[in-house]
């Protein structure tokens, strides 16, 4: 496990690189006077786009933009619709509402009062439950079907709708560097190849959950994409301060409602990311568990690269919140997937990696490999 020599990211993100320097993708992305970008030309191809979108309009909407009422998908309505002058169909594909916090039913509620048409799908909450309890038990991961679903529902959509045009926030291989998204320009059509995507839900077919429970977790064919000529686009890829600082910034001034919680008990230093849903924590610390990373080495990582704070700053912050997670929220999804506290825990242990991790004399788990 080695760090990148400008940052505090590891190299056991899946999909990662680093180069013979021992730099990370996302902060040699970031070196704009060694590689200066050419944001006219850039705004060349989104004109290029955003004429696509409106000439291929056929139901009143030039493009579909996937929210959940955060920063960045708030950042994102306004700027297609505010800068670009695009009329976007809003697409929230919600938890269920044991799950959904208040916070984050109240943000996408802010969202579309600002002027905004919104569709909201809410897939069966009973198989929605099942399938993160398989997803958790098998895989540490309880987020394997969610995140299928959520990034699916937009091209189900699309397609349905004939509306060929969407956008997405970042490229995560330019603003984390998994490289596995094929792609470190606009195109996003292969981000169903992402680490977090790929493989589908078939794995899941368990517990009484069979092919007709899976419509919202299987993401289009790229035949069906094809058919419908669709293209999906990474937006941050054209707006130069598209960072989570500034995203946050726009979205709070537009009336976002971020977390007060302490650090120590969410691992994030900001309070402004994941904000519909409380198991996200649990699922930091199962990435914290599994590569030695998790929300706050992303977040201090992009800090750095700003100039915000310094790398010396960075890795203490990382070593004193990342993957942290208070009991409180392990209880709540515990509760929630009903298994026991301890059976949660040798979930837990069975997913640590020992390649990364040792005990101490005092026997308490440490990283092997430190700044």
């Amino acid at each position: 496990m080695k760090y990148c020599k400008k940052c505090v990211q590891p190299d056991t993100r899946p999909g990662i690189k680093f180069d013979e320097d021992g730099v990370c993708p996302p902060c040699r992305f970031a070196e704009q006077s060694c590689n200066p970008i050419n944001w006219d030309e850039r705004k060349k191809i989104l004109d290029e786009i955003v004429e696509f979108g409106k000439k291929n309009n056929v139901s009143g909407y030039d493009c579909i933009i996937g929210v959940s009422g955060g920063k960045d998908s708030t950042r994102q309505a306004l700027y297609l619709r505010d800068e670009i002058g695009l009329k976007p169909l809003l697409i929230s594909c919600s938890y269920p509402p044991e799950q959904q916090t208040e916070r984050g039913a109240n943000n996408l509620a802010n969202l579309i009062s600002l002027g905004f048409d919104c569709i909201s799908v809410s897939p069966d909450p009973v198989t929605w439950k099942k399938m993160m309890r398989q997803g958790f038990l098998k895989f540490g991961n309880w987020c394997k079907s969610t995140e299928t679903a959520l990034y699916a529902s937009a091209p189900k959509f699309a397609i349905a709708y004939h509306i060929p045009l969407i956008f997405l926030g970042e490229n995560p291989a330019i603003a984390l560097g998994d490289l596995d998204v094929g792609s470190t320009t606009w195109e996003a059509n292969r981000m169903k190849y992402c680490h977090t995507l790929k493989g589908g839900p078939e794995a899941l077919l368990e517990d009484g959950i069979t092919e007709k429970n899976l419509f919202w977790y299987r993401y289009p064919l790229d035949e069906e994409l094809e058919w419908a000529k669709l293209r999906i686009v990474y937006l941050g890829y054209f707006i130069k301060d598209f960072t989570r600082f500034k995203n946050a910034e726009i979205a709070m001034n537009h009336g976002l409602i971020i977390r007060d919680d302490p650090p120590e008990d969410i691992g994030d230093t900001y309070g402004f990311e994941a904000l519909d849903d409380d198991f996200v924590v649990i699922n930091q610390m199962f990435k914290y568990l599994k590569f030695g990373f998790g929300k706050v080495t992303d977040q201090e990582s992009e800090a750095v690269r700003l100039g915000k704070i310094t790398r010396e700053e960075a890795m203490e912050r990382v070593k004193k919140y990342d993957g942290k997670c208070a009991t409180r929220y392990i209880k709540r999804f515990c509760e929630y997937i009903e298994i026991t506290e301890e059976e949660f825990w040798r979930v837990a242990e069975s997913f640590r990696n020992k390649d990364i991790w040792e005990k101490d004399a005092l026997g308490t788990w440490r990283l092997k490999y430190e700044f």
